[in-house]
Formats: structure tokens, C-alpha cells, sequence
């Protein structure tokens, strides 16, 4: 990013008013400001204890920039045209927070796994019987691969979200079992 005085407007980058930019309205003010200063110091072409003041200050708020943006700043001195380059400070420079490692709940989750295992396991058995007995056997395996199917792409979905992941598990391993009892009551 760029920041230099065009006229008595200071600008950011290629001809970006600073109102249009996130740094917010009193720094976006402060820079125009300083650009109409820096402006007349420029016209008045002789006090240099003005010019190293308008310097210092254009330095100070590119810094300010620098700092909100969490970017480097190029600063084009309006007095000197002289660019120098404004780094924000380490610890404001924007990078995603690490994300602190938590220990995984094995017990909690294999506990909840295996209640939602058995609930799904159960839940199919009970469905492909109820078919079974009541209509045919065909009609039991088509249901059980259309509940299956159904089920499928909301287990992958889930299967990396850190809590629904042991209800993910169990629900994968309560269908995966249950299969070899739907193929019993099938074909039994």
C-alpha cells in the first residue's frame, strides 16, 4: 500500500480516498489534514522546520496506517518526494491465531459412539424385520439401502466436525453391523 498527497487530499494506493478504506474516519481525517498542511508547506517552499515537521507527521501516520491495515506502507514524503518504507509493527501483523491443541475426549466419545451405534443398529434391524414380516424381503433390503444412502452423505459431512464426530462414528458403525443382520432377516 501506498500513501502520498495528491493536491491537498492524501491518498492510499492508486488514488483511494482513505474514507474508502477500514481505517477508520478520525485517521482517514487526520491524513487529509496533514495532505492540506503538507500542501501549503509545499507552496510556501522555504520554512524547513515546517517541512521536517510535515515529514515527521506523514511518517507517524503512515505508521498509524501500517499498523491498522497489519501491512507494510510505502510514505512518499510531500515536501521531498523521498519514498520510504513503513513496516507495522510484529505483533499486529495479521495471521491467522493458532488454534491451541485439546486433548481428544476418548472415553466421552467412544461412550457416545457406542450408545448411537447400538440406537442405529437397532432402529435397522427393527425396520428390516417390520418389512420382512409384513411385506417382502425385497422391499426390507430396498429400504435399508435407501436409509443407508440417505445417511451416507450427512456422516461424511460430519465426519471431521469435533463433537458430531463420535455421534458420526457410531451412527457409520451402528449401519455397518446392522447390515449383516438386515441380510439375515432378507434372505433368512
Amino acid at each position: 500500500m501506498e500513501l502520498r498527497v495528491r493536491g491537498e487530499r492524501a491518498v492510499l494506493g492508486e488514488e483511494v480516498d482513505p474514507h474508502n478504506v477500514a481505517i477508520g474516519a478520525d485517521l482517514a481525517d487526520a491524513l487529509h489534514e496533514w495532505a492540506r498542511v503538507a500542501a501549503a508547506v509545499r507552496r510556501a517552499n522555504g520554512d524547513s522546520e515546517a517541512a521536517a515537521v510535515v515529514s515527521q507527521r506523514g511518517r507517524q501516520l503512515a505508521g498509524r496506517v501500517a499498523e491498522v491495515m497489519g501491512t507494510t506502507v510505502y510514505y512518499v514524503d510531500p515536501v521531498t518526494d523521498a519514498g520510504s518504507v513503513i513496516t507495522p509493527p510484529e505483533a499486529l501483523v495479521r495471521r491467522p491465531a493458532p488454534r491451541p491443541e485439546e486433548p481428544t475426549p476418548w472415553a466421552t466419545g467412544l461412550t457416545v459412539a457406542a450408545f448411537v451405534g447400538v440406537v442405529v443398529f437397532v432402529a435397522m434391524l427393527a425396520l428390516a424385520r417390520t418389512l420382512a414380516a409384513e411385506t417382502s424381503g425385497l422391499l426390507a433390503f430396498v429400504a435399508a439401502v435407501l436409509v443407508s444412502a440417505g445417511l451416507a452423505p450427512s456422516l461424511w459431512l460430519g465426519r471431521k466436525l469435533p463433537i458430531l464426530r463420535w455421534v458420526v462414528l457410531g451412527a457409520a458403525a451402528g449401519i455397518g453391523f446392522s447390515w449383516i443382520g438386515v441380510l439375515a432377516v432378507v434372505f433368512g
